[in-house]
């Protein structure tokens, strides 16, 4: 059985790079095509998907997973619709394969050009999420990039229907259809070939989900590694802070969907606006539902609010659990930050520049926020019309990998006749 796994995986990882040679050469109207054409048969194809993601539904609950992990799984109409637009949307940005990054002249004559081109194989592991089958494919199919998709056991037939989609896109456009491949089994052995024994066909590995999972990619993988561990997103709420914008920036950092890498873990706020800050912000999100764990001094002044414990600090919850700790200024917020975030995504509330100003220059996370929910951190409301995922490290790419991040680049140098000294 593992020859035979081992056998299937090498096939797709042929099968991709040679796609990869012909989607490098193809231009910006016939990947356009694929994509136009997918996102006409996700809308077509919306009630099958709907069956299929139902079919995961009933398995996942059967196996007890969390509610913040039921709703990373679950599809429904608008969220099929959604999925559609996204490619829309990513059709429509500029193709950044062939840009010309900068060019100039060195005084021999010789004239320089760096350009744009695929990274060439993108390896994608995921896990609960199904409309990442939807927009890896179309991120990697504009950035001219061949992707083997292997998403998780929870999400396998949702993703399956809406790979079908992705394949009938690249049919309709004449491209390869190994160009986008999903591994077509559950097994976690799939996994560890695709990240240890397929270094000659794959480039790149790009790992979204759980701690668990980011952990054991970095670890095992043989070629390089665009991820984050987790999002420990933080809000810190300046003692100039308007109360009113703290409390409405505060309930949807934490609640507008709990179960994103963008969703609020910790809120940090100045001990000189507690009293008039906190009833607001502590109103606000008990009134949604979520709860409290403070330190010792929320705790004495709030009873809704039960005792935070050293782990509290460095949980990702994914879940309506929010931690809560008093500081007393800036100073002791970034300090907080620097030991316990993830690098993601921090949030600052303020009105004082100077607050702001060393918030943004001394905390060295991918995505720092002022005045705005940690909700923004994603690749569709930068602008990319959607992401992989959230890059926390330092080489590469960093903050939402959108279509321009899966490229790399080559110099083109052109000259008359010059030779070197």
């Amino acid at each position: 059985m593992e020859k035979d796994l081992a056998g299937l995986m090498q096939a797709i990882g042929r099968r991709a790079r040679a796609a990869a040679s012909k989607l490098a050469l193809a231009d910006s109207a016939q990947k356009n095509q694929a994509l136009a054409a997918a996102a006409a048969r996700i809308d077509e194809a919306r009630q099958a998907i709907l069956d299929a993601n139902g079919q995961d539904m009933q398995a996942a609950q059967a196996k007890g997973l969390s509610a913040a992990m039921l709703d990373r799984l679950k599809l429904d109409h608008e969220r099929v619709r959604a999925m559609s637009q996204s490619i829309a949307d990513i059709m429509e940005l500029p193709d950044p394969i062939g840009q010309t990054m900068e060019e100039w002249t060195r005084p021999n004559g010789l004239r320089i050009k760096r350009v744009r081109v695929p990274l060439g194989v993108i390896g994608i592991i995921y896990e609960s999420r199904p409309n990442v089958t939807a927009d890896a494919s179309a991120l990697c199919l504009k950035s001219g990039n061949a992707v083997i998709l292997r998403g998780g056991s929870e999400s396998f037939h949702s993703s399956t229907a809406i790979h079908a989609c992705m394949a009938a896109g690249l049919e309709a456009a004449g491209l390869p259809a190994g160009a986008i491949q999903m591994v077509p089994t559950t097994s976690r052995d799939a996994v560890g070939i695709l990240l240890s024994r397929m270094q000659e066909f794959v480039d790149v590995i790009v790992p979204r989900g759980g701690k668990n999972l980011i952990s054991r990619v970095q670890s095992d993988a043989r070629v390089p590694v665009i991820g984050h561990l987790e999002g420990l997103c933080h809000v810190y709420v300046h003692k100039s802070s308007d109360a009113k914008m703290a409390r409405d920036v505060v309930l949807n950092a934490k609640m507008r969907r709990t179960g994103i890498c963008g969703a609020a873990e910790t809120l940090l706020i100045d001990r000189e606006c507690l009293q008039t800050h906190w009833p607001l912000i502590a109103d606000a999100l008990v009134e949604a539902g979520c709860e409290l764990r403070g330190d010792e001094e929320i705790c004495s002044l709030d009873g809704r609010v039960s005792a935070a414990q050293a782990a509290d600090w460095d949980t990702e919850y994914l879940d309506a659990v929010l931690a809560v700790k008093a500081v007393a200024d800036v100073t002791e917020a970034i300090e907080h930050i620097g030991l316990h975030g993830s690098g993601h995504t921090e949030a600052i509330i303020a009105n004082e520049t100077v607050a702001v100003s060393r918030f943004q220059n001394e905390l060295d996370s991918a995505i720092i926020l002022h005045n705005a929910s940690t909700q923004f951190a994603d690749g569709g409301e930068f602008g990319m019309g959607a992401e992989i995922g959230i890059a926390t490290g330092r080489i590469h790419a960093r903050g939402p990998v959108g279509a321009e991040q899966l490229t790399s680049y080559k110099y083109l140098v052109a000259g008359a006749g010059q030779t070197r000294p």
